[in-house]
């Protein structure tokens, strides 16, 4: 194979952090994006933890397909592995992402372990804007990072209705009465 990809659904569509060939809006099947990942580190901490993005069973994600030139992937693959596997609630898997122009490539990608003690996947809108709304972890606050991932969605033209109305929901709550 000399055609290597990987798929973005978070903060890696607008903050890689190595370096590409091309990029590519991109549509994953059978998952969805969800903030189903406790945070304990980047977003919160054991003791109050925050909500990060996963990639949960069901549905579709429109995230972005980023193409690496062949004699970079192994030092990708072992960046994505020091950045996105830190407490091993990720599992890494290839699969086939869809490109704007139809073609189906395999893309590098890390999914939510739903048995994992950081999976916290089936939060309604209101239980996951006040964890959001809480937490603070060595990255900052966690409504910090929701609104950050709002505003780069609308960007690249990638609207999530739930992710939008968890947000809306923590400015509702930063507004005093």
């Amino acid at each position: 194979m000399d055609e290597f990809w990987v798929f973005g659904y978070g903060s890696l569509m607008w903050n890689p952090g190595f370096d590409y060939v091309a990029r590519e809006v991109a549509t994953l099947n059978g998952y969805r994006r969800a903030l189903c990942v406790r945070s304990w580190v980047h977003r919160g901490t054991q003791e109050r933890p925050g909500l990060v993005l996963g990639l949960d069973r069901g549905g579709s994600c429109r995230g972005m397909a980023f193409r690496v030139e062949a004699e970079k992937f192994g030092g990708v693959v072992d960046y994505l592995r020091e950045r996105e596997l830190v407490t091993h609630v990720y599992l890494e898997r290839t699969l086939p992402v869809t490109l704007p122009d139809r073609r189906r490539v395999q893309a590098l990608t890390y999914v939510c372990d739903r048995a994992h003690h950081q999976y916290a996947g089936g939060l309604d809108v209101m239980e996951a804007a006040m964890v959001v709304h809480a937490a603070v972890g060595r990255s900052g606050p966690n409504d910090a990072y929701v609104f950050n991932t709002v505003d780069h969605l609308r960007e690249i033209g990638i609207r999530d209705q739930w992710l939008e109305s968890v947000a809306s929901e923590v400015r509702r709550m930063r507004t005093p009465t």
